[in-house]
Order: structure tokens, then sequence, then C-alpha cells
């Protein structure tokens, strides 16, 4: 029995001798995990024209712009258009009671036809006059008076035809009427109002040709000139239209101690009187740009991820950097970079300085398809 049993213990002590040498074996093979290297796509930093500009506060004007004075007194019988409303030129805006001046216009073309009636029956008499003056039956004090008689009657004809005329186009002034196509504007008056030349009733702009009026500040007097290029562009930033100063004036505004300038807008986007920021461009220079979506802020500074090449190994290098304005969707950087450099335009948010990164394509700066250069 002794013997069975020691035979039977020792190939359970060989496995186990077996399996704790293996275990052994294999203990030193597991390590830490190795960081796995994150793919981006990067780019190489280059220059790019990048402008030299200043922002100012511009107001957009009409060059026809007209503000609608009655040139009669009397009460409003009727308004015809609506504030925003486009008219053509001639077409009726109000009415002035025109009854009163109807009624002027009328007896005056009564007169005026009772000076005809003299005037043709004046005509005729100074016809036969001449011929009895001709045959000697009547002298020459008579056909003088009727000479004096017919001049008489004709004056008094003509002066009623002038007079009649001159009613009749104040009758005119009773009916408000656009004095070229245009929009109209507020209209502050009511029907029944009392209204006389000092009454404003609208205004009528014309939107097809504006101009962006901007004020420049003195300091910059010499640098202004026509033909500098302006981005007209709205509060967010967002360009409306590109043109260029048409003209300066040659005194300074004693108010806003600015210099006058204007450049011509032709934007359907854009309204008189309307107030727009107006991009005065002074130059062009090249400066590196980088996309605008490989920036990133960190208390209030801006940096980029280079590739730091180490060897063969890449990794991510916060870089901080300094930038200017947007150039499309690039940012011109003031200080920081410089051309030639590598930066990562993909995965930004993931990254942290000094983590691993692979280069998309095999090496760093080599652009995927698609991606700009």
């Amino acid at each position: 029995m002794k013997t069975q049993q020691f035979f039977w213990f020792a190939p359970l002590t060989l496995a186990l001798v077996s399996g704790l040498t293996a275990c052994s074996k294999a203990a030193p093979q597991a390590g830490p995990p190795q960081s796995q290297a994150l793919p981006v796509q990067t780019m190489t930093v280059s220059s790019a024209p990048v402008p030299q500009s200043d922002e100012y506060v511009s107001t957009i004007k009409s060059r026809r712009s007209a503000t609608m004075n009655p040139q009669v007194d009397g009460n409003l019988t009727r308004i015809l258009v609506h504030s925003g409303e486009f008219v053509k030129a001639g077409q009726e805006l109000m009415e002035i009671d025109p009854s009163k001046q109807q009624a002027t216009v009328i007896a005056q073309q009564a007169t005026e036809q009772q000076k005809l009636a003299l005037y043709k029956y004046n005509q005729l008499q100074i016809d036969r006059q001449r011929k009895l003056f001709a045959d000697g039956i009547i002298s020459r004090d008579a056909l003088d008076q009727a000479e004096q008689a017919f001049s008489n009657s004709k004056a008094d004809y003509e002066s009623s035809i002038a007079t009649r005329q001159m009613q009749e186009k104040e009758l005119g002034y009773y009916h408000i009427n656009a004095p070229f196509d245009g929009v109209v504007g507020d209209i502050p008056v009511h029907l029944g109002d009392y209204v006389s030349p000092t009454t404003l009733l609208t205004t009528v702009d014309e939107n097809r040709d504006l101009e962006a009026y901007i004020y420049i500040p003195t300091e910059r007097a010499a640098e202004v000139r026509r033909g500098l290029n302006v981005e007209i562009v709205d509060n967010s930033g967002n360009s409306i239209e590109h043109t260029a100063i048409d003209f300066v004036s040659p005194q300074v505004d004693d108010g806003l101690q600015g210099i006058l300038v204007k450049a011509p807008v032709r934007s359907s986007a854009l309204r008189n009187e309307q107030l727009v920021k107006a991009r005065v461009i002074w130059s062009t220079s090249p400066k590196p740009v980088v996309p605008v979506l490989a920036v990133t802020r960190q208390g209030g500074q801006t940096f980029v991820y280079t590739v730091d090449d180490k060897g063969g190994k890449y990794f991510a290098k916060q870089q901080p950097v300094t930038v200017g304005d947007t150039v499309g969707n690039d940012y011109a950087v003031l200080g920081g970079l410089q051309n030639g450099e590598k930066v990562i335009v993909s995965g930004t948010q993931f990254l942290i300085d000094g983590m691993p990164i692979m280069p998309i394509g095999g090496a760093p700066g080599a652009a995927p398809s698609g991606a700009g250069n």
C-alpha cells in the first residue's frame, strides 16, 4: 500500500512543478500596454495674400431719395399707398382735398371764356374799322380807339389763359405723386389730417443706386484714395459685397473729425439708411495661414498642434500662435509659425501635448486626398 501511494503522488507533484515553471516563464512577457498613435491629417504651412484692413460703421444711402412735403394746405382725403410699397414715377401717393381749388379753376375757366368772346368780337370790329378807314368813312381817332380796344381785349384774354393754367397747375399740387421709381418710406400722417408745406408726408427712396458712406479717421488721411477696395459685411462678419472707394471728400467733417468717402453698392440685401460694417483694405501682403479648424483656444491663448518628428516616430506638439483676421476658411498667422512647418488639421479635440500620432499618408505633411495644401 505504501508503494502504491508513492507512485500516485509522484505524477501529481511533477505536474504542479511543471505548471509553476511554465507560469514563471510566461510572466516576464506581460507588461504595460503601448499607447496607440492617433491617425491625423496634416498640412504644410504656406503663405497666402492677407489684407491689412480696418472696419468702420457705414451708412447706406440712396443716390436718389425724396422727402415728400405738400405745397398747399388742406385735409388729406386719400392715401393710396402703404409703407414699403414699390411705386412707379408719376404714380399718385396721396390726395389733399382739392374741392376748393377745383371751384377756383372752374370759375377761372368761365372768366377765360368771357375774355375770349370779347376778344373775338373786338377782332371782328377792328377788321371792319380798318376797311372803313381805308374807304375814308371813319377818322384816324376812331380807328385808334378800335385798335386800343382790340389790344386790351387780347391782353385780357391772354392773361386769363395764364391765370387758368396757373390755377390748374396749383390744382395738381393737391395730388402727391412719386417723383421717380422707388420704395415708399414711413407714412406718419393719417386720413383727415390737416397738412401744410411743413408737414412730412412720406419719403420715396430708389434702392437701385446706393452708396456706402464711410468716415475715415484723420490719422489715415494720407492713405485714403480712390480705388481702395472695400468689403461690406453684416453684423456677423459675413461678406455682402466687394466694392471700391470712388469719392473722397476734400474736407474733414467738423463733428466726426473724419473724412467722408463713398463706395457704390448694388446688393439687393441693402436698404437706404441701413447701418453696416465697411472693411477698408489698405494693402495686401503674404503671411502664413492655417485652417480655422486647426486652431484651438485655452485660457484666452490660441494654439495649433504641429508634428514633432523624433527619429521616425511622430508626436503632437502644442504650439502657441498669434492669429489675425480670417481669410476665407483660414486664419492669418501673425506669430508662432513659419512656412514649411507641419500642422495637424483633424482630430485636434482629442490631442494632448506629446501624444503619439500617425500622419495619414505615411509621412508628416502628406495631405489626404481632397485636403487642401
